[in-house]
């Protein structure tokens, strides 16, 4: 008989929102600009959770996406695929459920994510 596959498990909400807090605050720490969460699960099945951040130069941008990436390491929190780093004008860091987009201002405005997900739900993430 074929063994049928199991699939991962898929972290509690509760879970899931502090990994958002997470991450905002290490983007915050990273001094980001005009943070949003975008709340998609209702349109899209590849993640929940979209981030949004700005930083003012593709250095700052990069240093945003890094700062991410250490701090959920060391949180002990998985991350996937990293995207467009090298260029630095849109930074994807994929953390599974809920994917960060770090964008230079003017790429931002450019491909308006907000726009495209407008149908997403806004969560508030500070305290």
């Amino acid at each position: 008989m074929a063994k049928t596959p199991v699939s991962p498990k898929r972290p509690s909400l509760q879970a899931v929102k502090k990994t958002i807090k997470i991450i905002a605050q290490l983007a915050r720490d990273k001094k980001a600009e005009d943070i949003v969460v975008l709340d998609i699960r209702k349109l899209a099945n590849f993640c929940d959770y979209f981030i949004i951040c700005s930083g003012t130069s593709d250095r700052h941008v990069k240093a945003i996406a890094d700062g991410v990436q250490d701090g959920l390491k060391e949180a002990g929190l998985s991350i996937g695929k990293i995207q467009g780093y090298r260029e630095g004008k849109w930074v994807i860091v994929d953390s599974s459920d809920i994917v960060v987009h770090v964008f230079e201002k003017a790429n931002r405005e450019f491909y308006g994510l907000e726009y495209l997900w407008q149908g997403g739900k806004k969560v508030t993430w500070k305290e």
